[in-house]
């Protein structure tokens, strides 16, 4: 049966989809993943609201810096880091995305000074942002000032005495949870996810925090993404305190260094009460949340009607960034079992063929798939996946550039919503294909003339007295780029990488490894703090477990085009077993806890690490040896773990924190 459904009855069928809806269009492709095009000559947007943004997920300053070519090279005129501020060091140090290590440490502030243990140092960031200037790339900064870690010990003494002390830094109601987000007050004065809320009407804490904006500004910063914003007061909103003003975003967007250049935007999340055009008009952009649920909708039940996604559903002031998915989506509304890597490109394809709203593409971590959420290296610091650099978002990107001021128009062809053209005035056409192959002869706004594909670089369009007709039909999952006017031809970027089906987290001593590199001059590889070593495409190497220290070794590849344009890849290779060796404890080995006096007389112990755990919450009941002493005998070997008491009601440490180190025969107390 033909996957093309007339458009009346897709109208109909869209209504009851959700914003993440499990349809699937057919069998899901692996997107091209070679690399776009780029070169010296790449075309990037002077505002940043004109062109497009990589959210380099998780990538430390370093990396960012040494792909900052390439990134160019893909069209991007904007890169969006992950928080820059001083934050809790969580589980040790760890740097795995999620595990031994957690991305979300970044988002718990412990001071607002630039750098920390995941991203590298101020010194470093300052860098990163030079040799962007000097690119054409913008810095967005991820900024935190709705909430700090709930590790409240761990907070910095000059960031405390700064606000007037802990009672001063959060609102007082902040050991209530949101129960009602449609109350603004509770919205904006309660505390969300465990994470306390900041009393952000605090003149002392606002001045403190410009500093902190400024010193990014310093640095180089362009512009700023404000995290949680929907949770911090808009003047009108009301306040805990009678005659306190809440005057943070006003301060925030006026009063810092050359404000009026500074890009910002807040993260408003659609849904009761949110106050979106209101947030709109004092930030100056927000996200787009609910246009990102009609795409994904959209793409994943073929029905790219127009109707459903024209919309940008922020209100009459439709200054936003738009994107398929967030990090929050990928991660916590599942979208990474839901979509593929394709089927966010073609969505990608929608918004940044638009001339309204700025595009926001993120970088998902490296090697994931649908039925793998970290990826096969799950790691902070690296790169993500690779296909940022594919053909179609290159092109994509390099098309929005050249069609700044141009007005956006949309066509399906007739009877079929499963493809859509979004025309930019008379200059160019972008077209999205998501079901089956599609025989082109339908209306365009496009000059009559002869186009290519700038996608596969040799598809022919051709466009008659308003029609735009094809004599190759057009493949499922196919994006297609026409433009003549503004095109500037330009050489693929240098692909270094290692085979795709390898894993970078192994056991033994060792693990052979594939590398690979396509469009290279000339690639080479190094081994930990080995010699750089020029390779070919399809040659071997062994990783050691010798190579690195504590179970982690790097591999860095380099490569470099005709043209000169550098690539850059950093794999991070982890042996858990030596990781955690020495630190493990084995089943039976005991630990013992005293309690406080004012807890129950029933206490648990519940041991973890990642997703595992020895029992579902509260855990194992202890034994009582007498007095507040309790002990309890481990049920199974752990290489690493950790460990949280409780009586069913209290806990230590308390929620949303990170457990203690479990140790054999240690004596855990509440200081």
């Amino acid at each position: 049966m033909s996957k093309k459904i007339t458009s009346i009855i897709l109208a109909i069928i869209i209504l009851s989809l959700s914003a993440l809806s499990l349809s699937s269009c057919g069998e899901k492709k692996t997107p091209d993943k070679s690399g776009g095009s780029g070169s010296a000559e790449n075309k990037l947007t002077t505002d940043i609201k004109d062109g497009t943004i990589l959210h380099c997920f998780c990538w430390d300053f370093d990396t960012i810096s040494n792909s900052l070519e390439e990134i160019a090279a893909a069209g991007f005129s904007a890169i969006q880091t992950s928080p820059v501020n001083e934050c809790l060091e969580g589980e040790n140090g760890g740097m795995q995305l999620y595990g031994d290590g957690k991305w979300y440490y970044h988002f718990q502030p412990t001071d607002y000074k630039i750098g920390n243990y995941q991203l590298g140092t101020r010194d470093q960031f300052k860098a990163m942002c030079e040799k962007a200037d000097k690119l054409g790339i913008k810095v967005i900064v991820d900024v935190v000032p709705n909430h700090t870690t709930p590790t409240t010990d761990a907070i910095n003494k000059n960031l405390l005495d700064a606000v007037g002390g802990l009672d001063k830094l959060y609102h007082k109601n902040n050991d209530k949870d949101i129960s009602n987000w449609g109350d603004r007050l509770q919205c904006t004065t309660y505390k969300m996810g465990g994470l306390p809320d900041i009393n952000t009407e605090n003149k002392d804490f606002q001045d403190y925090f410009i500093a902190y904006l400024n010193d990014c500004i310093e640095c180089g910063a362009d512009g700023f993404r404000y995290d949680a914003a929907k949770h911090i007061g808009l003047p009108d909103d009301p306040t805990e305190t009678k005659g306190v003003k809440n005057n943070f975003w006003t301060r925030v967007t006026k009063e810092i260094k050359d404000a009026k250049r500074i890009f910002n935007y807040g993260e408003v999340l659609q849904g009761d009460n949110d106050r979106i055009g209101d947030y709109i008009n004092k930030i100056g952009a927000c996200t787009a949340s609910t246009l990102g649920g009609s795409v994904r909708s959209a793409v994943t039940s073929c029905n790219l009607n127009s109707a459903f996604f024209k919309d940008l559903r922020v209100g009459t002031n439709e200054s936003c960034v738009t994107w398929v998915e967030s990090h929050d989506n990928y991660i916590n509304d599942g979208n990474w079992y839901q979509m593929d890597d394709r089927q966010v490109i073609l969505g990608y394809a929608i918004l940044a063929a638009r001339a309204k709203g700025t595009p926001l593409f993120f970088d998902r971590p490296y090697g994931n798939s649908t039925e793998e959420q970290w990826g096969t290296m799950n790691r902070i610091g690296t790169s993500g996946d690779m296909f940022y650099k594919d053909s179609s978002v290159v092109e994509v990107n390099f098309f929005r550039n050249a069609m700044v001021g141009e007005k956006e128009n949309f066509y399906n062809p007739a009877d079929d919503s499963s493809a859509v053209e979004i025309c930019r005035g008379k200059k160019g056409a972008v077209i999205i294909n998501t079901a089956d192959k599609l025989k082109l002869n339908m209306k365009t706004d496009l000059a009559d003339g002869t186009y290519i594909d700038r996608v596969d670089n040799k598809t022919e369009y051709t466009v008659k007295n308003g029609i735009i007709t094809c004599d190759t039909e057009i493949p499922e999952d196919t994006v297609v780029v026409l433009y003549n006017d503004g095109y500037v031809d330009h050489a693929k970027s240098a692909e270094v990488k290692i085979s795709d089906n390898t894993s970078c987290i192994f056991s033994g001593d060792s693990v052979d490894v594939k590398l690979e590199s396509k469009d290279a001059k000339k690639a080479i590889y190094a081994i930990g703090d080995g010699k750089e070593t020029e390779y070919k495409d399809g040659d071997k190497i062994t990783i050691k477990t010798s190579d690195g220290e504590g179970g982690v070794i790097n591999l860095i590849l380099r490569g470099e085009n005709e043209k000169g344009t550098k690539s850059y890849m950093k794999y991070v290779f982890t042996n858990p077993d030596k990781m955690y060796e020495g630190k493990g404890v084995k089943k039976g080995d005991s630990v013992t806890f005293v309690k406080p006096d004012s807890w129950g007389k029933n206490i648990y112990a519940y041991i973890y690490f990642g997703d595992n755990s020895e029992a579902a919450w509260p855990g194992y009941e202890m034994t009582n040896t007498g007095g507040n002493n309790y002990t309890y005998s481990v049920k199974e070997d752990w290489n690493a773990a950790y460990i949280i008491f409780s009586d069913g009601t209290n806990q230590y440490p308390g929620q949303g924190e990170q457990g203690f180190e479990l140790e054999a025969n240690k004596q855990y107390s509440i200081p």
